[in-house]
């Protein structure tokens, strides 16, 4: 695939965890500390402040917006009144939380750093914690390598994550309570470092991939079968847009909280893509 992308938005600090909802991308300006709403044409709303950082996004059933707010490690729900505290998660995750997930049933998949990435302090593994839609938070997968972006299968039973420190995506079933079960290695990606992802409905997963400024279309087992290079690095990305054929990518030149807030370089890309997306998020 050659096909450059086009900019959808400029001007971001550093955008993180995209989402197609509602006909709209959704999307974490990370360090800038907002969750921002953008249409087909570029217009855009700040939805909510979140002064912990906003990261990984997500909606309840009855369509009420969910944000992991990273530096407290609090997952957030943003009600009429605005922000009410969903979990505190402090005493489960080993550092700041990160990326999220949110299936079907509303349950939402958080992981977290595992140690101060920004400090450049030595890897500690990370766990994964389950939320449910009633608050109940527990860890349903430990000694993960910097657990990041996550997709859900469309039937609901398969989980697969990133885990950026350990350049591969890592599998597991979900049983009926939302537990994670039968981990194995989905494809290992080295020299990729995993960061976002999203499936398509070949079962291939895109991977955003900072690195190495690109995105991948891996397919289980490894094989990269596309490749789309961006300008700067490439953080997350997400397939929405008519037909979930446009793949939105997040993109800067740096994600140093400082340096992202006075260069804003953060962007959303788009290019057109074949295999439409499917699953969650």
């Amino acid at each position: 695939m050659t096909t450059t992308p086009r900019v959808l938005i400029d001007g971001l600090a550093f955008p993180e965890g995209p989402r197609w909802h509602e006909n709209r991308l959704w999307l974490s300006d990370m360090h800038a500390h907002q969750v921002i709403a953008v249409d087909s044409t570029g217009r855009s709303e700040v939805v909510v402040e979140v002064p912990g950082q906003p990261s990984g996004l997500g909606w309840t059933t009855d369509g009420r917006l969910l944000v992991v707010s990273m530096t407290d490690r609090r997952l957030l729900r943003l009600d009429s009144t605005g922000l009410t505290e969903v979990a505190d998660l402090s005493h489960l995750a080993s550092f700041h939380c990160n990326d999220m997930v949110v299936d079907g049933h509303g349950r939402a998949y958080v992981g977290n750093f595992g140690f101060d990435l920004i400090a450049q302090a030595s890897f500690h593994p990370a766990e994964l914690i389950l939320v449910t839609p009633e608050g109940e938070a527990g860890v349903v997968a430990r000694d993960m390598a910097f657990p990041n972006g996550a997709v859900i299968t469309p039937d609901g039973q398969t989980l697969i994550v990133g885990e950026s420190a350990g350049a591969r995506l890592t599998a597991f079933d979900i049983r009926p309570d939302g537990w994670l079960v039968n981990r194995r290695v989905w494809a290992e990606v080295a020299p990729l470092v995993p960061d976002g992802i999203c499936l398509d409905a070949e079962n291939c997963v895109w991977v955003a991939s900072p690195t190495t400024s690109e995105v991948a279309r891996i397919r289980e087992g490894g094989e990269i079968v596309d490749r789309i290079a961006v300008e700067t690095h490439a953080y997350a990305c997400m397939l929405g847009g008519p037909g979930r054929r446009t793949l939105f990518i997040a993109t800067a030149s740096t994600h140093e909280p400082k340096a992202a807030r006075q260069t804003r370089t953060g962007r959303i890309e788009a290019v057109e893509v074949t295999v439409s997306g499917v699953g969650w998020p």
